[in-house]
C-alpha cells in the first residue's frame, strides 16, 4: 500500500463489550457498583492506616500506596469503559489513548513494584525479626515505595514515547475496551520492531526478574516458619505473609495469562474477560483481602464503625 492509499486515523472506535446487546445495562450497573466498591475500599485502607498509629509500619506504609496505585489503575480504565456500554462505543483520539496506555503502564509496573518490595519486607520481618526496626527504618521504606513510583512511570516513557510517533492507517476500530498495547499494535501501519524489543526488555525486568525475587524470598520464608518449633508461632508467621502471597498470585496469574500465554486460539472475548480480571477484579481484591486477612484492619474497622455509630446515637439521644 503506497502513501497516497494511506488515511491517517486521528481517533480509534473503541467497540467495547458491543455482543452484551440487552445486557449491557446490567453488565454497566455491576461495573459501576464494582468500581464505586474499588473506590471506597482502596480509600478506606488508605484512610485507616494514615490515622491509626498502629499500623504505621513498613507493610502498611506500603499497602497504602498499593491502594493508590489500584485507585490510579481502576479510574484510568472503568470511566470509559462504562461510557462505552451505555453507547455501545466509544471514540477516543489518539493522544487520549496513549495518553491511557502510558497511565496503565505506569501504574501496572508501580504495582508490580511495590508487591515486590513488600515480599522484600515480609522476608526482613521473618527471616531477620530482630534486625527489622534497623533494615526496615522508616528512610529506607520512603525510598523503596517512592522508586516504585519513579521506575512504573520513568519505564513506561519510552513505550508512550514511541506509540505516539506510529503511524495508524486503515482501520480505526480497536476491539477492545481500553487502550492495550496488543490491539494498538494490530493497528498500526508503522514498523514496530524497537517497540517490541523495548517493550520485551521491559516485561523481562519487571515480570521475570521480580518474580523470581519473590519466590526466592517466599522460600526463604517458609524455610524460617517450619523452624518455629510452636505451631501458634508458625500460624502468626504465616499470617503476616497470606495477604500479599494471596495478592502476588491473584495479580501475577492475570498477568501471565494475558501476556504470556499464546493467544492464538483465544478469542477476543476471551482475552477482554482475562483483562478484565487485572484492571478490575484484583484492584477489588486487594482491600478485600487485606482487610479479611489483617487482624490490625479488623479491629481498628471494627472499632470505627462502632464509635460512628456510637456518636450518632448519642445525638439521637440528645
Amino acid at each position: 500500500m503506497d502513501g497516497g492509499n494511506k488515511t491517517s486515523v486521528t481517533k480509534f472506535l473503541l467497540v467495547g463489550f458491543q455482543h452484551l446487546k440487552n445486557f449491557r445495562i446490567f453488565v454497566f450497573i455491576i461495573l459501576l457498583v464494582i468500581y464505586i466498591m474499588i473506590i471506597a475500599g482502596n480509600i478506606l485502607i488508605i484512610t485507616l492506616v494514615s490515622i491509626n498509629k498502629k499500623l504505621f509500619s513498613p507493610m502498611y506504609f506500603m499497602l497504602k500506596h498499593l491502594s493508590i496505585s489500584d485507585i490510579l489503575l481502576a479510574t484510568n480504565i472503568i470511566p470509559n469503559s462504562l461510557y462505552a456500554i451505555m453507547a455501545n462505543e466509544s471514540f477516543m483520539g489518539t493522544g487520549n489513548c496513549i495518553s491511557q496506555l502510558y497511565i496503565f503502564g505506569a501504574s501496572s509496573i508501580t504495582e508490580c513494584c511495590l508487591l515486590t518490595v513488600m515480599s522484600y519486607d515480609r522476608y526482613i520481618a521473618i527471616c531477620k525479626p530482630l534486625h527489622y526496626i534497623n533494615i526496615m527504618d522508616s528512610n529506607v521504606c520512603l525510598h523503596l515505595v517512592l522508586w516504585s513510583w519513579i521506575l512504573g512511570f520513568v519505564l513506561s516513557i519510552p513505550l508512550g514515547l514511541l506509540v505516539s510517533q506510529m503511524q495508524f492507517c486503515g482501520s480505526n476500530v480497536f476491539d477492545h475496551f481500553f487502550c492495550d498495547l496488543v490491539p494498538i499494535l494490530e493497528l498500526s501501519c508503522s514498523d514496530t520492531f524497537i517497540l517490541e524489543i523495548i517493550t520485551s526488555l521491559v516485561a523481562l525486568h519487571i515480570g521475570v526478574f521480580q518474580i523470581a525475587f519473590i519466590i526466592v524470598t517466599y522460600i526463604y520464608i517458609t524455610i524460617a516458619i517450619l523452624n518455629i518449633s510452636s505451631i501458634t508461632g508458625r500460624n502468626k508467621a504465616f499470617s503476616t505473609c497470606s495477604a500479599h502471597l494471596t495478592v502476588v498470585c491473584t495479580y501475577y496469574g492475570t498477568l501471565i495469562t494475558t501476556y504470556i500465554v499464546p493467544s492464538q486460539g483465544q478469542s477476543r472475548n476471551v482475552r477482554k474477560i482475562i483483562s478484565l480480571l487485572y484492571t478490575v477484579w484484583t484492584p477489588l481484591f486487594n482491600p478485600i483481602i487485606y482487610s479479611f486477612r489483617s487482624q490490625e484492619i479488623r479491629e481498628f474497622f471494627k472499632k470505627f464503625v462502632y464509635m460512628n455509630t456510637s456518636s450518632k446515637t448519642n445525638i439521637k439521644c440528645l
